[in-house]
């Protein structure tokens, strides 16, 4: 099963190089593109005074945050619950950043997992269009009014839901996955996309069938509900519906 973390960040600022830190980390787990229902949140004691304008985005101020765990508490917690898997962030490289400075601060290992920028995804599905957080969520008509502020775990939330219409929405189905667990095989949902035939199948009745149904229908009346679907019988040549399809 494919694991991923939609990840998400608030600061003081925007760059760890002028001093700035993380306040806030918001992780929501997907397996196979689906919500796992196992998330990780901490608010981050950043060791300096919140700036005004960064107070403005987040709301998170420095009374608030007084009394929480640093980075240095809670980093080798979220590089557990991250673990090997996939991260999908919006604007990675501003997150990323931080998250490394934050863990070279710590002595502890950097992030190299692989990572999907949401940013670039939506650059590419929609040239030319806003790709904020916002505008993808009026764009797929996702509830994004809790988001009066930014907040790292909200804002993951939204964007895990943002991410499945980026790779496929509703075209995205579920399906019955086996898992083998302890011995036994445990039966989960999971995401599925169904694959396209490369040809399509051959015709399933003869010519000769064909006549002799629209010879039953013929003998039915002119009123028969079924001289109706006449018209969509496929025949040699020509494309439209099966009778093993009506």
């Amino acid at each position: 099963m494919t694991r991923e973390i939609v990840l998400d960040t608030e600061t003081t600022g925007l760059s760890p190089l002028t001093g700035d830190r993380i306040v806030e980390i918001g992780c929501v787990e997907l397996f196979n593109h689906i919500p796992s229902g196992r998330q990780f949140h901490r608010y981050i004691n950043p060791g300096r005074p919140m700036p005004e304008e960064a107070f403005r985005v987040h709301g998170l101020s420095d009374e608030f945050l007084a009394d929480k765990p640093t980075f240095a508490e809670v980093g080798r917690e979220f590089l557990e619950f991250v673990g090997d898997a996939t991260l999908v962030i919006h604007n990675a490289a501003f997150d990323i950043s931080f998250l490394n400075y934050e863990l070279e601060r710590c002595a502890l290992p950097t992030i190299r997992n692989g990572v999907i920028d949401t940013v670039e995804l939506a650059h590419e599905r929609h040239p030319g269009a806003r790709v904020s957080l916002d505008a993808l969520c009026k764009h797929y008509g996702i509830d994004n009014s809790r988001r009066v502020v930014h907040g790292a775990l909200l804002d993951a939330e939204i964007l895990s839901e943002v991410y499945l219409e980026l790779i496929g929405g509703r075209q995205v189905a579920f399906a019955l996955v086996e898992e083998i667990t302890g011995g036994g095989i445990e039966i989960t949902a999971g995401a599925y996309v169904a694959a396209r035939r490369p040809e399509p199948l051959p015709r399933r009745i003869t010519d000769e069938e064909i006549a002799a149904h629209e010879a039953l229908i013929a003998s039915l009346g002119e009123g028969a509900i079924w001289s109706m679907y006449l018209d969509k019988v496929e025949r040699p040549g020509r494309t439209g519906l099966s009778l093993g399809t009506i």
